[in-house]
Formats: structure tokens, C-alpha cells, sequence
């Protein structure tokens, strides 16, 4: 790995312990209950699952474990020492010379195993960065496309109390011209039941709204959901300008799984040469020191295998092969690239188009043919099923809309996604 990337990697540890930091200073933590009232924007749950996603940490111990091994390769041989002692008696003479000897030995590397070794290492740090950033990627989208649904929850509940009030409002207008003999019982109580429809559409966006919050704030850290938790954001989708060829290169420059694919090369080298510096024969010196009675001798050693069978011949194929095998998952990496955000480019301009006819038109008129029809059947101009056909109208084209924004919004999230980047600021 270059110095630049090793750079980069320390930046990132460092830099999430930072946001971390920021994270707990801004009273912000598991409950959610210091900061209740003040909702948190796209961005800033985005901030706070990367400071305390718990597998986003997992994965971050990870990395500096696999960092920690650059320390290991570059340590070089450690040295031996032996020191060996005995005595010997002789029943002739009843002397016992004692005798000892003191040794000190190390193995010498050559091939520049040390090297190549570092050179794997750091390699293969660098893949792991790409891999934990990959990781990060996929999370983040599952936070966007949380927060995007609890966005949509609330919206659908906020659009569910306002037809509940406006019925009920009705509903009070048809009760007193009940009563005054200008409508039928039955026609009153046709539109007492559809206040059961409105009444069960608010409590099932409440139950999707607490769904959608505990399910967002699991992926932010939080050890238990709270009530309290709140999120702000615009439900329709902003407009945005960019090519489907600046998006592919946008993705090709920034995809970490790309990336920890071109990675893979670099390690798969790597390996090759560490392979054939491990064929290489490594001598060892020995120094030795001896004395026995009262003579004392020293003297040296060296020695040096003979790799005449084994070379490391099985080691080398093998990370050849393993070097051409990374080469081709380089390709299909990239292949794979285009295809995504090919296909993420087509979710998006198909869900534009659909929440623009809504947003542009359907909703407008949905609104306007309600007017007319409430008017209308207030002073007895059209029948009750009209009108509650338009209500029924209104009730779906809403939230169809609603969907067709969240869509829209799920394809940008998609878009960011497959490109690595934020496609709209």
C-alpha cells in the first residue's frame, strides 16, 4: 500500500473518532431523549451511524487488526542463544572438570523476504480499507432508505389525520342536515361507516411510523428505540442534473469494492514475490564459545540448506495463478460497475417520471374533483356514491403520490449507492 493510501486509512480511523467525538459532546446518545424535540436531517443520521453502527465499529476493529500485521511483517529474525553445562568425574584422578558452552545464533534472510512481506501487508491493508468503506456504503444505504421510509410514515399518518379531520368535519355537517330531514338515514350513515376507513388508516400509519422509527434508530446504535426520536426532511424529491456517463465515471473512480478489487492486484503481486523470495536459501551464523577444565576454545558456524528438491515451486504456481485470478475479478468488478449503475440509472428516470405526473398534475386535479364533488353533494347536486368515489379518489391518488416520491427518493438513494458519491447535495 502507498504512503498516500496508508495516509488515508489513518485519516478515516482518525477522523471517525472524531465524528464519535461530536457525536457524544452533542448530547445525542442511545435514547435519543436529550435532543427530543429537535428532528435530525438526512445528514445528520447519516453522521451518527457511522460514529455508532455497531457493525460499522465491528468492522473498524477489523481494519486496524489487519493494520496491526504491517507490524509483524517488518519485524526481522531474532537471534538464539544456547548455553549448555556439564561435569564429568574421573574415578582415577577424582577431579571433575566441569565443561559449558555458550552459544549465539540467527538466521539472515535473503531475497528480500522482509520486503515483500511489508509490501503484502500493507497491501493487504489497503484492501481491507476499500472492504470496510464498502461495508460503510452498504450501510449508509440502509440508513437512507430507514430514514426515507419513516419520512414516508410520517407523511402518509399526516395525510391519514387530515382526511380523518376533514371527514369528521363533514361528517358534522351531514349529521345536522340529518336531522334537519335534508339527507336520508341511510345516506348518513353510508358516510358514518367510511369514518371507520379513515379511523383504521390512521392507526395503521401509526403502527408503520414507529415500525419505520425503531427500525432507523437499531441501525443508528441506539440500544433501545425511543418515542421521542424524530427526523425532518422534504418528501419530494429534488431535481437534479447529471449524465448517466458522468455517473459511471463517478462510480469507476470511487466504488470501494472496485477499488478493493484493483487492491487485490496489488497484493496478489505482492504474494508472487514473497513466493520466490522464499525459495531463496537462508543462511544462519553461529558463534560459539566452549570451555572444559582449564581449556577454552571459540569458534563460528554457518549454515546453509541446499534447496536442491524443495524450492517453494508448489507456492509460486499458486501465486501466479492467484495474481492472474485477481486480474480477471478486476474485470468482472468493473463490469459489474456499469451494470449497477445502469440499472440504478433506469429505477431512476422510470420513478421520476411517475412522481412528476403526480406532483405535476394527478394530486391537483385528485384535489380539485374533490372540491367540486364536495360542494356539489352538500347542496344535493350529485349523489352520495359520487362523492364518496371522490373521496376514495383523493385518498388514493395521495398516497400513490406519496409512494411515488418515496420511489424516487429510494432510486437517488440507489444512485448514491452504486456510485459512491452523493448524488444530490
Amino acid at each position: 500500500m502507498t504512503r498516500n493510501k496508508r495516509s488515508a486509512v489513518d485519516a478515516h480511523l482518525h477522523g471517525s473518532a472524531l465524528v464519535f467525538l461530536i457525536f457524544l459532546l452533542s448530547g445525542i446518545h442511545a435514547h435519543g431523549q436529550t435532543n427530543a424535540a429537535i428532528p435530525l436531517t438526512l445528514q445528520q443520521v447519516v453522521e451518527i451511524a457511522r460514529a455508532k453502527n455497531p457493525t460499522l465499529l465491528a468492522a473498524e476493529q477489523n481494519l486496524l487488526g489487519i493494520k496491526a500485521q504491517e507490524i509483524q511483517a517488518g519485524l526481522r529474525q531474532n537471534p538464539y542463544f544456547t548455553l549448555y553445562g556439564s561435569n564429568l568425574t574421573n574415578p582415577a584422578t577424582s577431579t571433575t572438570p566441569y565443561a559449558y558452552s555458550a552459544q549465539v545464533s540467527r538466521l539472515f534472510e535473503r531475497g528480500q523476504k522482509r520486503r515483500w512481506r511489508l509490501d503484502s501487508a500493507r497491501s493487504t491493508t489497503g484492501q481491507t480499507s476499500d472492504l470496510y468503506q464498502d461495508q460503510e456504503r452498504q450501510i449508509i444505504l440502509q440508513v437512507k432508505q430507514s430514514f426515507t421510509g419513516m419520512l414516508l410514515a410520517k407523511a402518509a399518518l399526516k395525510v391519514a389525520q387530515d382526511n380523518l379531520t376533514d371527514f369528521k368535519h363533514e361528517l358534522d355537517i351531514s349529521a345536522t342536515r340529518y336531522k334537519a330531514g335534508d339527507i336520508g338515514k341511510l345516506d348518513y350513515e353510508r358516510l358514518d361507516l367510511q369514518l371507520a376507513q379513515f379511523e383504521t388508516d390512521e392507526s395503521n400509519a401509526e403502527q408503520n411510523l414507529a415500525q419505520a422509527s425503531d427500525q432507523l434508530q437499531t441501525l443508528l446504535g441506539y440500544e433501545k428505540p425511543s418515542k421521542y426520536f424524530d427526523i425532518a426532511g422534504d418528501i419530494v424529491p429534488p431535481p437534479f442534473a447529471v449524465t448517466l456517463s458522468e455517473l459511471e465515471q463517478r462510480a469507476l473512480a470511487a466504488r470501494p469494492d472496485y477499488r478493493a478489487a484493483q487492491a487485490a492486484i496489488l497484493v496478489a503481486d505482492a504474494n508472487v514475490k514473497l513466493a520466490y523470495a522464499n525459495g531463496t536459501a537462508d543462511p544462519t551464523l553461529e558463534g560459539e564459545y566452549d570451555h572444559s577444565g582449564n581449556l577454552s576454545s571459540w569458534g563460528f558456524y554457518v549454515n546453509i540448506p541446499i534447496r536442491i528438491f524443495d524450492r517453494n515451486q508448489g507456492n509460486k504456481a499458486t501465486a501466479k495463478y492467484q495474481a492472474q485470478s485477481s486480474r480477471f475479478f478486476e474485470v468482472a468488478a468493473r463490469n459489474q460497475v456499469y451494470s449497477d449503475v445502469d440499472q440504478a440509472w433506469v429505477g431512476y428516470t422510470t420513478s421520476k417520471v411517475l412522481s412528476d405526473r403526480y406532483r405535476g398534475h394527478y394530486l391537483d386535479e385528485a384535489k380539485d374533483v374533490l372540491s367540486i364533488a364536495q360542494f356539489a353533494y352538500e347542496h344535493g347536486g350529485i349523489a352520495l356514491i359520487d362523492y364518496l368515489n371522490a373521496l376514495q379518489d383523493d385518498r388514493s391518488t395521495t398516497l400513490a403520490a406519496l409512494n411515488a416520491y418515496a420511489q424516487t427518493w429510494l432510486a437517488i438513494h440507489q444512485l448514491s449507492y452504486v456510485t459512491a458519491t452523493e448524488t444530490v447535495p
